[in-house]
């Protein structure tokens, strides 16, 4: 009998993981949850789960059975997921941040303890380039034949309230989850190596020898490009970020941060490496992911894409590590530039002395010609 075991119960698991466990054909589906209402609403439909997938032109819905849910803050709850960690062939955390392992290791432990000669793969999805190397620093113990895989997660996904699947018919995880599940219907999930991982059954999931190329594509150019869009649509009053398929312009000048600059700086540096940083694999790679990004059966809000400016104005974040990329490669950083002032802007105001102090207070010391580099480019674009 095979078992997967899932931590956390947000779109990520239900759309990647506990869709790949039920592709794969698992004996039993174990997830743990701390929400009661979530977990008994699972429980009481008789461990029925149900997402809705955004196709280009539709919406559908795939629903998985056989799902059993356990809260680890009940004790008696625990020690089922204590079993259930012991038996895993396959886990996949899919927690809001790393932050939690230290929480989640304690009962994993326990359980691997009890089986510590157990083949298993552990999948983290946590949004962390490093989440497999802290989950096992966390579990603090070493079991030879236990793997510990990062991820990099190219998949759109939301949370839809009752409200809104009422009022778009979208369908609720279960009848009393009061929430729903949202994901694009691309799937290609990357994982890493490890001795074994041929063998494993959860589905689409593509294994890459080394991730860390493919994080930067993630990092600097969908991540970029995201946020691009998104300052592009408020700025044009846009509450959807799918309404810019009616703003060729803007579309065009995103595409041109992405192929040009993003791709053209992810191409040099990692030539070589992996199809993808080729011009024509690239080129078609952005075409696609614009395609997906303002796909309007999503809803994606252009509030949620802009949301958190300063930690996206960071050093090492989407929008001036992609302008520090583009330079460390001799690419020019034009429309990257440019986004980063309107976002700029729209956060401190559209004044230069507001922009430096902010931009100043984000970025780390001392302050180097790169620094000095990347400001001034911001501040030739602040109007």
């Amino acid at each position: 009998m095979s078992t997967f075991l899932g931590i956390g119960l947000g779109p990520i698991q239900t759309g990647i993981f506990m869709a790949g466990a039920d592709k794969g054909g698992f004996s039993r589906i174990v997830m743990a949850e701390v929400n009661d209402e979530l977990k008994n609403a699972v429980n009481n439909s008789g461990g029925h789960v149900t997402i809705n997938i955004a196709a280009e032109n539709h919406v559908y819905q795939e629903t998985y059975s056989n799902v059993e849910v356990f809260n680890p803050s009940i004790k008696a709850e625990q020690e089922k997921l204590i079993e259930a960690a012991s038996e895993a062939d396959e886990i996949a955390t899919a927690l809001p941040s790393v932050e939690f392992f230290q929480v989640t290791a304690k009962w994993l432990l326990e359980g691997f303890l009890q089986n510590p000669a157990k083949h298993r793969f552990i999948y983290t999805a946590e949004n962390d380039n490093h989440a497999a190397e802290k989950l096992e620093k966390s579990i603090a113990k070493p079991f030879a034949d236990t793997y510990y895989l990062n991820t990099v997660i190219n998949k759109m996904s939301k949370v839809a309230t009752a409200e809104e699947c009422s009022r778009h018919g979208l369908e609720m995880l279960c009848p009393a989850a009061g929430r729903g599940h949202l994901v694009e219907e691309f799937n290609k999930i990357l994982i890493s190596r490890c001795d074994g991982i041929e063998t494993r059954q959860v589905k689409n999931l593509y294994v890459k020898d080394d991730l860390y190329p493919f994080e930067e594509a993630k990092l600097y150019g969908n991540n970029a490009i995201h946020f691009l869009l998104g300052t592009f649509a408020k700025t044009a009053g846009k509450k959807f970020i799918s309404e810019l398929r009616q703003c060729p312009e803007l579309l065009d000048k995103a595409r041109t941060a992405f192929i040009d600059e993003c791709g053209s700086a992810l191409i040099k540096k990692w030539a070589g490496f992996d199809e993808l940083f080729t011009t024509t694999k690239f080129k078609e790679y952005a075409e696609e992911l614009l395609i997906r990004m303002t796909n309007p059966f999503l809803r994606d809000t252009v509030a949620r894409i802009t949301r958190d400016v300063p930690r996206k104005l960071g050093w090492e974040d989407r929008v001036i590590g992609t302008m520090r990329l583009l330079l460390s490669q001799k690419v020019q950083p034009d429309v990257i530039a440019e986004g980063a002032a309107l976002a700029a802007a729209e956060e401190f105001g559209a004044d230069k002395a507001k922009v430096i102090s902010a931009l100043t207070g984000l970025w780390p010391a001392p302050w180097t010609a790169e620094h000095q580099k990347v400001m001034d480019l911001i501040l030739e674009k602040v109007k």
